[in-house]
């Protein structure tokens, strides 16, 4: 804000000064005031003293400054006179008036209050056309502003512009009613001319008008949505009126009625139907409308809908569930007889519980289609869940019915599904629930659900009421063990579903995968023939897993690329041979792990177990001479590498028996590798390999390249038994191999082998490593070079073909058992 030039002086008067906060008086006008801070104070009693009672009042440029100085307030006030006064608690609340505006020429004294030199500033009384035609439309404004801020108690503003003796003192008049800051008023009171303020009240009438009118205008819209809520309200309570009159209903009490009539014929527990009763009864006093209505009747719906004691009857014929599932797999039999175990346990006892099954086995073995032949062979609803990647316990258990948006649990809801209270009920993928988490814990909440002892009685967060879980016939899936909670295991029936022989694919393929790709493309098995010595060339060279799910895709590669053949063409009939598996499949995606025809001394075959199934893996060992210690080397695991450091011991402690002289450990370091290094691998079953390299490098006794072992080390030289045997057979006889070295300990697991397998297969059993080194060994040794020969970096020049000699397959040097 800009102060007028002071005027030269004329008779100045020195008077205290009084700052004030949030407002500005203005000539002619009223002010009550409360003063409190000790400055204003003495002010205010300084001129109290004096005859004349005047002292000047003027704004303070910052409202929150209590220590005044000549640059916080501004130049131009009003020169006042105090008409009342009174003392209150330590402030003085007085009545001023203005006389007449006043600008401040010179601050003489600051303690203990302002004082300062004034000179008076005459009103302006410029005239003219504008300045009438400017008053009265201030007057049109301001009865405006003033109306819509109070339409109850209108002012006359033409009765005061009126009294008025000219449109200035109108305008200070104005100024003092709108609600305008203190620069706004300061202005108002800083204006040289009658013309100047009457502009600027009039912007600010103008603005203020517009305020008021969005204001009344906003205020009108709330009303009249409320109004017409209640006319709403109004209606709806005359039409139900109307309607009881005339006897009819509205559509949500008939729908009340209907939940009332359905309740009625419901066949639920008497605990059920005391608590739906009692839901309903809340449900007819609710008004339609409240958000609580429609979250009633759809719990009262849920509660209707669940299969509290229907069920259906299941097929109890053993013959008929045999051939169901000898339909639709193939092999398994460990499996179905596990099922039909059960259906002969209901035959004699139909109250008995439905068994919790957990199948345990490689992807594409066929774990969740099992499952609904299950559900077909017993007649049962067959319902399917996935539970990977689950985190939020609610999922399972529900949400409480208080939130916006809450449902029943999944479990719940797919018996709502199923519409029977002893579906077959799929919980696929269980390894893969997710971890604890602020949510809850899924494992834990499945806890419940799979205890017999427990889950007839389980209680739906969202229900909030017991369900008979107890009938339910669950069957959970998993790739791995480990990763399942000890507790949640502990509750479930693991059955284990091994990785298929090739025999086995070929099988499956012929009887399923081939005909319904050939049904999905439109085609018959007259225009397309797969021969057996082409279907073994795609299961070895194009799939290497241990279920089927890769040679699905395989053969539905080569099935398109006919009906291709067939639309393009117009070819009748193709008959695919393994040569043009390349050119229809592209290259060959894996090789056979029996290339390895001969091994060198310090090589052994080893067998492995992954989540594909079994795997054939080579441990190769090699001797550095002047350097010490052991390097290992092919990411092992710090199982595997304890085997390899067992394994080291066991020979360096025996040396003397296998003609190794003592002080080539001293001399030598030995590095063991284990190929495929970008896999990681780890375990114990490797330690009978690790040991018969380190004896075949140490000793140049190659290993025999017919055979392939597997087995744990002790230091005092027992195998011990293993898991995974007959993933890890399977794998040696996909592999070609056809001897193989097991743990004593572990020949009750050979009857999990395929008659096949077995016929094809020696399997040579061994309780510790002498015997198993008699077993995986050659007899003839290569001769290995001298100390001296090997320090001075000479070998012999028989050796290699010695070893390549040695390590020729033992099938050509005796006949297997």
């Amino acid at each position: 804000m800009t102060d007028q030039p002071v005027p030269a002086l004329q008779n100045p008067e020195t008077l205290p000064v009084l700052p004030i906060k949030n407002t500005v008086l203005f000539p002619y006008l009223f002010l009550p005031l409360s003063i409190g801070r000790p400055a204003s104070v003495a002010a205010v009693e300084a001129a109290l003293a004096t005859e004349e009672k005047t002292f000047v009042v003027v704004a303070q440029r910052d409202q929150q400054q209590e220590h005044l100085s000549e640059t916080d307030i501004y130049t131009i006030g009003t020169k006042a006179m105090a008409k009342k006064m009174a003392r209150r608690d330590g402030h003085l609340e007085i009545l001023v008036q203005g006389i007449e505006r006043v600008v401040i020429v010179k601050v003489v004294q600051t303690e203990p209050y302002l004082k300062a030199k004034v000179q008076t500033l005459p009103l302006p009384d410029d005239t003219g056309t504008e300045v009438e035609a400017l008053t009265r439309s201030i007057v049109e404004l301001a009865t405006k502003a003033l109306t819509l801020a109070n339409p109850e108690s209108p002012v006359d503003i033409q009765g005061l512009a009126s009294q008025a003796k000219q449109p200035l003192q109108l305008a200070y008049l104005l100024g003092s009613m709108l609600s305008l800051s203190v620069p706004q008023e300061q202005a108002l009171l800083e204006a040289p001319t009658q013309l100047e303020a009457l502009r600027l009240l009039h912007g600010y009438l103008t603005h203020e008008v517009q305020v008021l009118e969005i204001r009344q205008q906003i205020a009108s819209q709330a009303q009249t949505a409320m109004s017409q809520e209640q006319r709403q309200y109004y209606l709806r309570q005359q039409m139900e009126a109307i309607r009881k009159e005339l006897g009819e209903t509205t559509p949500e009490r008939a729908e009340v009625e209907t939940l009332r009539e359905r309740l009625h014929q419901a066949d639920i527990p008497d605990e059920v139907r005391k608590e739906a009763e009692r839901e309903l009864s809340r449900l007819e006093r609710t008004p339609p409308m409240a958000p609580d209505f429609q979250v009633t009747r759809t719990y009262l719906e849920l509660i209707l809908e669940l299969p509290w004691k229907k069920e259906t009857e299941d097929n109890l014929d053993l013959h008929h569930a045999r051939q169901i599932l000898d339909k639709d797999h193939y092999d398994l039999e460990d499996v179905k007889e596990r099922i039909l175990e059960h259906l002969a346990v209901l035959k004699l006892n139909p109250k008995a519980n439905a068994p919790i099954l957990c199948f345990v086995g490689p992807p594409g073995v066929g774990k969740t289609s099992l499952g609904q032949s299950i559900a077909r062979a017993l007649g049962r609803k067959f319902e399917r869940l996935s539970l990977g990647g689950l985190h939020d316990e609610a999922e399972l258990r529900g949400h409480r019915r208080t939130y916006i948006g809450a449902m029943p649990g999944r479990i719940i809801q797919a018996l709502r599904r199923a519409g029977v209270r002893n579906p077959l009920l799929m919980l696929d993928e269980v390894d893969k629930l997710g971890e604890s988490h602020y949510r809850g814990d899924p494992a834990a909440a499945l806890l419940e659900i799979l205890d017999p002892a427990q889950n007839h009685t389980f209680r739906d967060n969202y229900l909030d009421l017991p369900f008979d879980l107890s009938r339910v016939f669950f069957i959970t899936t998993a790739n791995t063990l480990h990763a399942i909670p000890t507790p949640l295991l502990d509750r479930m029936e693991v059955l284990r579903l091994s990785g298929y022989t090739q025999e086995e694919k070929e099988h499956i393929a012929r009887r399923f995968l081939i005909p319904r790709q050939l049904a999905n493309a439109g085609l018959t098995p007259e225009q397309l023939v797969i021969p057996d010595e082409t279907l073994r060339a795609v299961i070895r060279r194009y799939t290497r897993e241990a279920g089927v799910r890769e040679l699905d895709r395989m053969l539905g590669s080569l099935v398109r690329k006919v009906a291709l053949l067939r639309v393009e063409k117009q070819v009748e009939h193709v008959t695919i041979t393994p040569d043009q598996l390349p050119e229809m499949l592209g290259p060959e995606r894996f090789f056979e792990e029996k290339t390895r025809t001969t091994l060198e001394p310090g090589v052994a075959t080893g067998l492995a177990w992954t989540e594909a199934g079994g795997e054939v893996l080579y441990v190769e060992a090699l001797v550095i001479w002047g350097v010490s210690g052991l390097e290992l080397t092919g990411q092992l695991g710090r199982v595997m590498k304890e085997s390899a450091q067992a394994a080291l011991s066991y020979v360096r402690s025996h040396a003397a028996e296998f003609g190794i002289p003592m002080k080539l450990f001293k001399r030598c370091g030995i590095h063991i590798h284990v190929p495929k290094g970008a896999v990681p691998k780890d375990g114990p079953s490797a330690g009978v390999a690790i040991v018969t390299a380190l004896a075949s490098v140490l000793t140049g006794r190659p290993a025999r390249a017919d055979t392939a072992m597997t087995g744990e080390i002790t230091l005092t030289g027992l195998v011990l038994p293993v898991g995974g045997i007959k993933e890890k057979v399977l794998a040696a006889h996909r592999a070609g191999i056809r001897r193989v070295v097991l743990p004593k300990a572990n020949q009750g697991d050979l009857v999990k082998l395929p008659d096949q397998v077995r016929k094809d297969i020696e399997i040579v059993l061994v309780e510790n490593i002498s015997e198993a080194l008699k077993e995986t060994l050659t007899d003839q040794p290569v001769r290995v070079p001298t100390m001296d020969q090997m320090e001075d970096g000479e070998a012999p020049k028989e050796s290699v073909e010695s070893a390549r000699q040695a390590a020729a397959p033992a099938s050509a040097q005796q006949p297997p058992a």
